[in-house]
């Protein structure tokens, strides 16, 4: 079992990454329920520079947790709605014509913040989703021969419905692999929908951002970022990650493995588990947490497997428990 009360001197400071972690937490926990493990992943992926796809039926509290969790940090924020008629240019900006300058000018779209919640990313075509992904990926957008690099820290949170299938445009294996997460958001327990009509019910008229309050400062952000790069990765934690990804590439119930970008998410997510736990070294407990939300979109059920009812996170554990823990 890991045990988070180790101790030890640590390499690097890592007693305010712990408390800042714990007051973001504390600041959502005003208006979400539940939900601790989709809330600390939304952590670890900011502190390793990490897109997150969000995957729910309505009304479980997906936008409202990332708005929330935007408003936890000192930073810009946009939200963009995705419909079946967006354009590029919706969301990059376009180049208008200045009357006084006599000359074009560029005016950034939405997605020129820090904080981007995506709503429906499905609904949108093809060419407009690829323009997101570009800039994704390269942290910056092309418009008309002119290259324009994206604000620090930059982050995509995008939700999608599973069920809905009318209007929508599934996303392309090669474009779910840009996300560094796919968090899978269930319905809350009895005893958590209590809580939370309870919570409605006290709050009256409140909004609910209006309980939220800032907690993180960009500047800070990037010191607690260069604490979990170096946090220490032992060489035989590496070959542990290295052996279950290869796993997947030849398990009989996969249709498709991941690739060696799965791994080193691990790799950097395991590095953030370990410094948000306080602890400057990764143990195999951090890998093991990591790789359900990094692999159940890089993996493919075979259709036989999938008609059965069997899961990603099914496969990924057995995949896990079949290669031996290092010591």
């Amino acid at each position: 079992m890991e045990n988070n009360d180790l101790n030890f001197d640590s390499r690097i400071p890592l007693t305010e990454l712990n408390e800042s972690v714990n007051l973001i937490k504390g600041e959502l926990g005003k208006v979400i329920i539940g939900q601790q493990n989709f809330m600390e992943l939304l952590i670890v992926s900011l502190l390793v520079d990490g897109h997150v796809l969000i995957e729910g039926v309505p009304g479980i509290a997906k936008t409202i947790t990332a708005k929330l969790f935007a408003k936890t940090l000192k930073t810009g924020f946009n939200r963009i709605q995705f419909t079946p008629d967006l354009m590029p240019s919706d969301i990059l900006g376009t180049s208008v014509f200045n009357v006084k300058e006599s000359d074009f000018e560029f005016k950034k779209g939405p997605i020129f913040s820090n904080i981007i919640l995506i709503d429906e990313i499905n609904r949108a075509p093809a060419k407009t989703q690829a323009a997101l992904f570009e800039t994704m990926e390269e942290r910056q957008a092309t418009v008309d021969g002119t290259t324009y690099k994206m604000a620090n820290p930059f982050m995509v949170l995008a939700t999608q419905n599973p069920i809905e299938q009318e209007g929508t445009y599934s996303l392309p294996e090669a474009q779910l692999d840009r996300f560094l997460f796919k968090i899978k958001v269930d319905y809350p327990s009895v005893e958590e929908e209590v809580e939370i009509i309870q919570t409605h019910h006290e709050r009256k008229s409140i909004a609910p951002t209006e309980l939220v309050k800032p907690i993180l400062l960009p500047k800070k952000l990037e010191d607690y970022k260069n604490n979990v790069h170096h946090v220490l990765v032992e060489e035989k934690i590496i070959r542990y990650i290295a052996e279950i990804i290869s796993r997947t590439r030849n398990h009989p119930h996969l249709y498709l493995g991941a690739s060696p970008r799965a791994s080193i998410a691990a790799m950097h997510v395991a590095k953030a588990f370990a410094a948000i736990n306080g602890r400057d070294f990764v143990i195999p407990e951090d890998v093991k947490k990591a790789l359900p939300p990094i692999l159940n979109h890089r993996i493919i059920l075979t259709p036989e497997r999938e008609m059965e009812g069997m899961t990603t996170e099914n496969v990924i554990g057995m995949i896990v428990e079949s290669v031996e823990i290092p010591r």
